[in-house]
């Protein structure tokens, strides 16, 4: 099954808030999720500003952060295309680097504010020090990396430390906790 990117972060926001299998009717009917109403205005604005890197994809590996700063964990996301193999910019900002890494091409972007993207394998890059603004192109599905053929991995860098990149999104739900018996 395929998703669009809003769809795709419903289902996942969906899974993380319920559990698999756990579908609410509102969801389940196509409903489109949302900012919740507390956030403040820059808050909403800042979320707006996002969009994911492919425009039809599944998510084939979730972000899993570590258990401490070195310990093993999947810091980011794994987008397989559906569609086309173009990969977009996430938000504005310049190209800090675009160029191979350990035998796949990397492209990173300097958001401003403390926040960094990584995507890849990307091939077909832009020139370092590029501005790009939300959705325009950084190149197109490279291969190489832990992702899988025709997948990118997406990663979030906030002060130097990866974050889930889906709470730049505005579909990561709240956690719930639930009685233990």
């Amino acid at each position: 099954m395929t998703f669009s990117a809003r769809a795709a972060a419903a289902a996942v926001a969906v899974l993380l808030a319920v559990g698999p299998g756990a579908v609410p009717p509102a969801v389940a009917g196509g409903a489109e999720t949302s900012a919740p109403p507390e956030r403040g205005a820059a808050e909403a604005a800042r979320l707006a500003a996002w969009r994911w890197p492919l425009d039809s994809f599944r998510i084939t590996h979730p972000y899993a952060a570590p258990a401490h700063r070195y310990g093993p964990g999947h810091r980011g996301i794994d987008l397989e295309s559906a569609g086309e193999d173009m990969v977009r910019s996430p938000a504005a900002g310049v190209v800090a680097f675009a160029g191979p890494v350990a035998g796949r091409g990397v492209v990173t972007i300097d958001h401003g504010g403390g926040l960094v993207t990584t995507l890849e394998p990307v091939s077909g890059m832009p020139v370092p020090g590029t501005r790009v603004a939300a959705g325009d192109p950084v190149g197109s599905i490279g291969h190489g990396g832990h992702a899988a053929p025709g997948a990118v991995h997406f990663g979030v860098r906030e002060h130097g430390e990866y974050i889930n990149p889906m709470l730049l999104l505005g579909d990561l739900p709240r956690a719930i906790l639930l009685p233990c018996c």
